[in-house]
C-alpha cells in the first residue's frame, strides 16, 4: 500500500481509491494512445521510404504528418513518463537520505513539477491558438492540430502530478511540499523588481542557482530546465512567455529527433527476438577459452547492439543476462562485472545510432551521415584501451576447467548469428547510400527485425508488443521533453548575451584549439555526470560549435570528442546516472562497483585525449 493511502480514516481511504481508478483508467488511456502513435508513426514513415525508393513518388505530406504526430507522442511520452516516475533525475544526494527524508524531496520534486507546468500551462494555450491562423502546406489544416499537443500535454501531466501527490504522499509531506515550493515562489516574485537591477547577475540566480538546486534535490531536470527558464523570463525581461514555448515545441518536434522513440523500439525487438543473444553466443564461442574472453565478448557486444538500438539501458539489459551468470561462474566479481559494464556504455556513446548522435545533428544542423560514418572509430579506439585493462586484471586467470569450442560449434553459431550481425551494417549502409534518412533507416531496421524473429529465429512475443510501445512512448517522451526545455534554456541564454561572453572567453583560452578541447573534455565530463549527456549537449552543444568552427576545430572531430567525455561523466560514479542503471539492470549493488571502476575510467580518459589528439580517428572515413 502506497504512504499516501495507509493510515487514513475510511472516507479517505474510499476517495483514495477512487482517485486510484480514475488515474489507471485515464492512465491506461494516454498509454494506449501513446502505443499507437508509436505504430502510426513506423508506418508513416515506412510508407515514406517505400513510395521515394520503390516506386520513386515521394509523398510530399508523410513528413508533415509525422511531424504533427511526432508532438502529440513527445508529449503523451511525457505524460507516461510522468505517471511511471521515468522522467530523468539526479539521485545521488537524495538516496543518502533517509527513508522519510527521501519521501518529503519526492513530495517537493511532485509540487515543483506542478509549478513548473502551471506556469506553463496558460502561455501554451496562447502559442496553440496563435498557431490556428497558421495553414500547412502539405496537408492543408490549421497548425492548431499540432500546437494543441503541448497545453494538452502540460494539462495531462499536472493532472497525473496531482493524482501523485493524492496517492503517494502522506497529507504531512503534501502539506509540507506545497508550502515550501508556494513560499520560494513567492519570495521569487516579490523580488522581481530586485531582479530588474541585477543584470547578468540574475543568470546565475535562475541558470545556474534555480537548476543546481532544483536538479540536486531530484526535481526531473526537463521541469529543472523549464522551472530557471520561464522564471527568468516572467520575472526579469519583458519577452511574452508563448515565444518560449514556441522554442519547447522547436526542440521537440524537429523531425530528425523522430529517429528517438524508432530506435528505442528497436532496441527492444532486438532483445525480445533472440537477435542479441545470438550474437552474445557467437563472440562468446570464439573467445570464450581466452583469459578474460568473456569481458572481450561484454565489449564487443556492446559495440555490436549500440550499433542497433541506440539506447544504452536497452544495450546494457540485452548483454548483461546473457553474459554476466557464465562470468561469476568463472569467478568473476560482481562489482568488476558492473565496471566494466558502465565502462562500455561511455565507450560506446558514439556507435551509431546513437540517440546523442542524432540529438547533435538536430541542435547544431551537423550532418547525421557524417556523424554515423565518423562515430565508429573512436569507439573502436575506447575499446582497445579497455581491452588492455582487461589484460592487465585478468592475465593470470584460470581457465584450466573451461574447454574451447569445436571449430563446427563456432561456424554453426556464426551462421545463427549472421542475420543479427548483419543488421548494424545494414543500418549504416541504408543511411550512407542514401536509402533512407537516419530517421527513416529505423523503420528499415524495424522491419528486417519483426521478419528476421518470425522466420529465422522463430521468437516473437506478440504479447509483449503493447508493453514495449509503450515503453517506447514513455523513455522517449522523458528525452524529447529534456530536449524541449534545454533549447529554451539554450534561447534564453542567448537573448541575453552569455552565448557571446562564452564564445570569447573560450576564445582567449591559451593553447588554442587544443586549450579548447582540454576544456571541453573537463566540461562535458562534468555536465555529463551532472545533466546526463542529452541535456547537456542541446544546452551547451549550440553555444560551443560555433566557437570549435572559428578555432578550426572539425565539426565531426568535434562531437566525437564531446560526446565520449560526456559519457565519461555519465557513467562514473558518484554522480553518474548511467552508472547506477548500469548496477540496477545487473543487480550489483553500486558501492562494489566504486573501486574497479577507477582503472576503466582512467582507461577511458586515455582513449578520449586520443581521439581528441588524433583527429583522423574521427574523419578518416568521410567522404
Amino acid at each position: 500500500m502506497d504512504a499516501g493511502i495507509a493510515g487514513r480514516n475510511p472516507a479517505g481511504l474510499g476517495a483514495a481509491s477512487w482517485i486510484a481508478h480514475l488515474e489507471r483508467a485515464l492512465g491506461f488511456a494516454v498509454d494506449a494512445v501513446a502505443a499507437v502513435l508509436v505504430l502510426v508513426e513506423i508506418v508513416v514513415l515506412l510508407a515514406g521510404v517505400i513510395a521515394r525508393f520503390v516506386f520513386h513518388s515521394p509523398l510530399v505530406w508523410s513528413d508533415e504528418l509525422a511531424s504533427m504526430l511526432f508532438i502529440w507522442l513527445a508529449m503523451l511520452g511525457s505524460v507516461c513518463a510522468l505517471r511511471r516516475s521515468e522522467h530523468m533525475r539526479m539521485t545521488a544526494l537524495v538516496n543518502k537520505l533517509g527513508p522519510r527524508g527521501q519521501a518529503l524531496l519526492d513530495t517537493v520534486g511532485i509540487a515543483a513539477c506542478l509549478a513548473m507546468l502551471a506556469m506553463a500551462i496558460w502561455p501554451a494555450w496562447e502559442y496553440a491558438s496563435d498557431e490556428a491562423f497558421i495553414t500547412t502546406p502539405g496537408l492543408g489544416i490549421s497548425n492548431i492540430w499540432k500546437a494543441a499537443a503541448l497545453p494538452a500535454g502540460i494539462a495531462l501531466m499536472g493532472l497525473f502530478a496531482v493524482f501523485r501527490l493524492a496517492l503517494r504522499s502522506t497529507l504531512g509531506n503534501q502539506v509540507a511540499a506545497v508550502l515550501l515550493v508556494g513560499a520560494i515562489a513567492g519570495a521569487f516574485w516579490l523580488a522581481r523588481a530586485a531582479f530588474e537591477d541585477l543584470g547578468n547577475v540574475n543568470l546565475l540566480i535562475f541558470f545556474f542557482g534555480v537548476t543546481a538546486v532544483c536538479v540536486l534535490a531530484g526535481v526531473p531536470i526537463g521541469f529543472s530546465f523549464g522551472l530557471a527558464t520561464f522564471g527568468y523570463l516572467a520575472l526579469t525581461t519583458s519577452t511574452p512567455l508563448p515565444v518560449l514555448v514556441g522554442r519547447i515545441d522547436e526542440g521537440m518536434s524537429h523531425l530528425i529527433l523522430l529517429a528517438v522513440p524508432l530506435f528505442v523500439f528497436l532496441g527492444l525487438l532486438i532483445e525480445m527476438t533472440g537477435m542479441a543473444k545470438a550474437m552474445i553466443e557467437f563472440l562468446a564461442s570464439l573467445l570464450g577459452h581466452v583469459r578474460g574472453g568473456l569481458s572481450y565478448v561484454l565489449i564487443g557486444a556492446m559495440y555490436l547492439v549500440s550499433g542497433i538500438s541506440g539506447s544504452k539501458a536497452a544495450d546494457m539489459a540485452a548483454i548483461a543476462p546473457a553474459l554476466f551468470p557464465e562470468m561469476k561462474r568463472r569467478g568473476a566479481q560482481e562489482g568488476d562485472l558492473v565496471a566494466l559494464l558502465s565502462a562500455t556504455g561511455a565507450q560506446t556513446e558514439t556507435v551509431p545510432p546513437s540517440l546523442v548522435l542524432i540529438t547533435v545533428g538536430s541542435v547544431t544542423g551537423v550532418s547525421i551521415a557524417a556523424l554515423f560514418t565518423g562515430g565508429l572509430l573512436p569507439a573502436v579506439v575506447l575499446g582497445i584501451v579497455l581491452c588492455g585493462m582487461v589484460w592487465r586484471r585478468y592475465r593470470h586467470e584460470d581457465l584450466s576447467h573451461v574447454p574451447r569450442t569445436p571449430r563446427k560449434q563456432v561456424l554453426k553459431l556464426f551462421l545463427v548469428a549472421l542475420p543479427a550481425l548483419a543488421l548494424p551494417f545494414i543500418i549504416r549502409a541504408a543511411v550512407v547510400e542514401g536509402v533512407a534518412t537516419a530517421t527513416e533507416v529505423s523503420t528499415l531496421g524495424i522491419v528486417y527485425s519483426v521478419l528476421v524473429g518470425l522466420l529465422f529465429y522463430r521468437q516473437f512475443a506478440w504479447n509483449q508488443i503493447g508493453r514495449m510501445l509503450v515503453s517506447t512512448a514513455s523513455l522517449s517522451g522523458a528525452i524529447l521533453f529534456i530536449i524541449g526545455t534545454a533549447t529554451a534554456m539554450a534561447w534564453g541564454l542567448t537573448q541575453s548575451g552569455f552565448s557571446q561572453s562564452l564564445a570569447t572567453m573560450m576564445q582567449q583560452l591559451p593553447g588554442g584549439a587544443m586549450g579548447f578541447l582540454l576544456v571541453s573534455i573537463v566540461a562535458f565530463a562534468i555536465l555529463g555526470a551532472v545533466l546526463e549527456g542529452i541535456p547537456a549537449i542541446v544546452l551547451f552543444g549550440p553555444l560551443l560549435f560555433p566557437i570549435a568552427r572559428e578555432l578550426g576545430i572539425h565539426e565531426v572531430h568535434y562531437t566525437m570528442v564531446v560526446i565520449l567525455s560526456m559519457g565519461l561523466g555519465l557513467f562514473a560514479p558518484p554522480l553518474g546516472v548511467g552508472y547506477y542503471s548500469a548496477c540496477a539492470i545487473a543487480r550489483v549493488n553500486p558501492d562494489a562497483g566504486i573501486r574497479p571502476i577507477v582503472g576503466y575510467m582512467f582507461a577511458l580518459l586515455i582513449g578520449i585525449l586520443v581521439v581528441a589528439a588524433v583527429p583522423w580517428i574521427s574523419l578518416g572515413f568521410l567522404r
